[in-house]
């Protein structure tokens, strides 16, 4: 099993995907005018967190200003903006040391907490293909691999909710190859994405879905502070007491 360390050096010098690699690279020339002056990170983005966490979170991917110029995901989007509204509601259930999220020395400190993302690089429009999507999970189920303690995923958006479903299928088949022999398991129905929605199995990790903390969701309240503080104390309440 590889380490944080290594997966981490797998991730930001990944060039699976030229199309991706190549919008990454032209924005962190290109700039916005309000970090003109910044050098932008203009790489793929590693998860990061809590090594020990037991809640790992997983949205779409890093935005084109924030986590591919700052080199942290949800992270220097703006006041207001995901990565803010996202941290405000880790810090409600003590999963956060602050409810903001501006830059790597901004003294963020997750809890029993692991944020990655499906995709890795910020995609044009925030859309990335099919076959971009295919190409990251590697590194997806790398980190949470590299997490001893993971066992619940909190996905942000249908993307990483569908993502967070394959690393249970492959947690499944895995147990099927090798502590159980030749003996089938049962299939697992797959569960609707809806916000809110927690599906669960003892053997397996635990999956709580949630609508993705975008300015399209947060500004229109289709997703509201409350709403998504309700989603971590889900979470919390999944874990087994220690």
């Amino acid at each position: 099993m590889n380490d944080l360390h290594t997966v981490r050096q797998a991730i930001v010098t990944c060039d699976r995907c030229p199309r991706l690699r190549q919008y990454c690279q032209r924005i962190g020339v290109e700039k916005r005018k309000a970090f003109r002056d910044q050098e932008y990170w203009a790489r793929p983005v590693p998860g990061f967190g809590d090594p020990h966490a037991r809640i790992v979170l997983v949205g779409l991917a890093p935005a084109a200003h924030g986590g591919n110029r700052t080199g942290r995901v949800f992270t220097g989007d703006g006041a207001g903006g995901s990565g803010d509204f996202l941290m405000a509601a880790l810090h409600a259930n003590g999963l956060a040391n602050q409810p903001f999220s501006r830059g790597v020395d901004d003294g963020l400190e997750l809890r029993d907490a692991w944020i990655a993302a499906a995709v890795r690089c910020a995609p044009p429009d925030n859309k990335p293909a099919p076959d971009e999507i295919a190409a990251c999970h590697t590194h997806l189920r790398a980190e949470v691999q590299a997490l001893p303690r993971a066992q619940i995923f909190v996905a942000l958006g249908r993307i990483a909710f569908d993502a967070c479903w394959r690393l249970i299928l492959e947690r499944h088949a895995s147990s099927v190859t090798s502590g159980n022999g030749n003996r089938a398991l049962p299939k697992l129905t797959r569960p609707a994405f809806a916000h809110g929605a927690v599906w669960r199995r003892e053997d397996l990790p635990a999956l709580v879905a949630s609508y993705h903390p975008s300015r399209q969701n947060t500004h229109t309240g289709r997703l509201t502070p409350a709403m998504l503080r309700s989603v971590f104390r889900k979470a919390t309440k999944l874990l087994p007491r220690v």
